[in-house]
């Protein structure tokens, strides 16, 4: 096990269990003791835990994994699921891309076609997202549209009134969401309510709204509600969502996609 995924894995069960004793660690890890000690010093060396006796706890109350904690999770669904949505998109179209791991892969997968690699431009590219503009900034044949706005530290997104006044001028094709919850009956949400507000306002500028989720995020709910499902148009996701849930989404007016 690599120490990325070591520390990946630390962080998760720190968020599950709000406590973390090293030997218990050690035997759920397969690692030494030593091994677990040393990770959890680096890690409250950068600030994401507090280390204790015998441990850790998490790093205050408002604890979040940051987004280059959380690409390594569910990787393979992730890479499926970005290149099904990528291929939703048609050139010339105005696309909107939220924060998140899934749709940072969206964003890659966009910037591998092919038949993107040409035009003026080939492709529009509105986000709030920091680290896709970023990444997409370097590719000429798109144009990047970034809003304004105050950056949150673990997921690199704009908020607040710039972001929302830029969007407020705006028309988009397709926006893509990623999520944190993605209920039948509660819709999409997220765990922030200044993310959930530009969200919405991002959906509503736009003539079709794609959620990019993979099934850990599917039938449940967060804190923030970003749309209704009835909102949401197409639902791309793996194949761990079951017959029963696909058939609530479709009842719901979403059309399902399972790579």
């Amino acid at each position: 096990m690599s120490r990325e995924v070591r520390w990946q894995t630390l962080l998760d069960l720190l968020v599950e269990r709000g406590r973390l004793e090293v030997e218990p660690a050690a035997e759920t890890l397969g690692v030494s003791a030593a091994t677990i000690r040393r990770d959890l010093d680096e890690l409250a060396q950068q600030q994401l835990l507090v280390r204790t006796r015998g441990g850790a706890v998490l790093h205050g109350v408002s604890y979040e994994l940051p987004l280059r904690y959380r690409t390594t999770r569910r990787a393979a669904e992730k890479r499926r699921i970005s290149e099904a949505v990528a291929a939703l998109i048609a050139p010339g179209e105005v696309v909107g891309l939220t924060g998140g791991t899934t749709t940072t892969e969206v964003a890659r997968a966009l910037a591998g076609r092919a038949d993107l690699s040409a035009g003026s431009p080939a492709l529009t590219v509105v986000t709030n997202a920091l680290n896709i503009a970023g990444e997409l900034v370097i590719r000429p044949q798109f144009k990047t549209v970034l809003t304004g706005g105050v950056a949150r530290p673990q997921s690199y997104e704009l908020t607040g009134p710039l972001a929302q006044g830029v969007l407020g001028q705006l028309t988009v094709d397709t926006a893509i969401l990623g999520v944190d919850g993605f209920d039948a009956t509660d819709g999409a949400a997220t765990r922030h309510e200044d993310e959930a507000a530009v969200n919405r306002l991002l959906c509503d500028r736009s003539r079709r709204v794609v959620i990019a989720a993979d099934s850990s995020k599917l039938g449940v709910r967060a804190f923030a509600r970003i749309c209704p499902a009835s909102a949401v148009d197409i639902l791309v996701t793996d194949t761990g969502l079951s017959d029963a849930g696909a058939a609530a989404f479709g009842e719901a007016g979403v059309e399902v996609v399972r790579v």
